[in-house]
């Protein structure tokens, strides 16, 4: 997947936006926008976003949001504050799919979020019910657990003191700038009350919630929780599986997203 480059202005400052397609030249099939983890990047798929569009047939699109990968950094006096994530949803993708012209009114999308992508996935669904045709979302989070809170600052303690500076800054430009806005904005008192779930009632299109049984950033509360106020929601819990689904269970993962799209099973990735 080749990076290429767009901009879209938000917040009256003109950012660069760094994508990549999987098969743009499969016209007439659905698009898979794929939304990244808290501390991820397009690069930080690696080839997963590959081998699952090839497995359904389907185009796919991979960006890197404001401030991660080779996306435009934050600027530096720049704080995420506790809507960052409602922002990105209503704001930031908005823009962006307008940008590659991309009109979810007239060929509604297919959306897979990982973590905080995940939540952006519920949150733009649930605004923009006509534009998707179903979505997929991994290690979603809908409100604030203390189990959650402990890892963040745990990886805060790392990125101080161990090497998980040095291996982030593999996949991001501006590696401060990735870590310290989502770090500092979970970790920020006011987050503690922060909950998407009673807006989560007006999401109407076809919903996999999956969760790793491992998963050291959330509970299965989280997709409970999703399943109380979207009945129709289908649930996943996958064993010896963390926070990472597609990293630790990808056949499974994919088995269950191809069942779910009622894509033929005998076309999957033998890997």
């Amino acid at each position: 997947m080749q990076p290429e480059f767009i901009e879209l202005v938000w917040r009256q400052r003109r950012l660069r936006i760094e994508h990549g397609w999987i098969a743009r030249e499969r016209t007439g099939t659905p698009l898979m926008v794929f939304l990244h983890e808290g501390l991820g990047s397009l690069a930080m798929w690696k080839d997963f976003p590959q081998r699952l569009c090839d497995t359904l047939g389907c185009r796919g699109l991979v960006f890197s949001r404001p401030g991660y990968g080779r996306s435009t950094p934050r600027a530096a006096d720049e704080v995420w504050t506790p809507d960052f994530l409602h922002q990105q949803a209503h704001a930031v993708l908005p823009a962006f799919l307008r940008a590659l012209d991309i009109d979810g009114t007239r060929h509604p999308l297919w959306l897979f979020g990982h973590s905080d992508g995940a939540s952006i996935a519920l949150l733009y669904a649930a605004r923009f019910p006509a534009q998707v045709a179903a979505a997929v979302v991994l290690a979603p989070h809908i409100f604030v657990e203390e189990l959650s809170l402990r890892s963040i600052e745990a990886a805060r303690l790392a990125y101080l003191g161990g090497d998980l500076r040095q291996r982030l800054a593999r996949f991001h430009d501006d590696v401060d700038s990735a870590f310290w806005g989502w770090n500092r904005a979970w970790l920020n008192p006011a987050f503690r009350a922060w909950s998407i779930a009673t807006e989560l009632h007006t999401l109407t299109c076809p919903l996999l919630a999956v969760q790793g049984l491992d998963d050291e950033y959330g509970t299965l509360a989280q997709i409970s929780g999703i399943a109380h106020q979207v009945p129709h929601t289908r649930c996943l819990e996958l064993a010896d599986s963390g926070h990472s689904p597609h990293r630790d269970q990808p056949q499974a993962l994919m088995h269950a997203v191809a069942d779910f799209l009622h894509v033929d099973p005998a076309k999957l990735d033998p890997r």
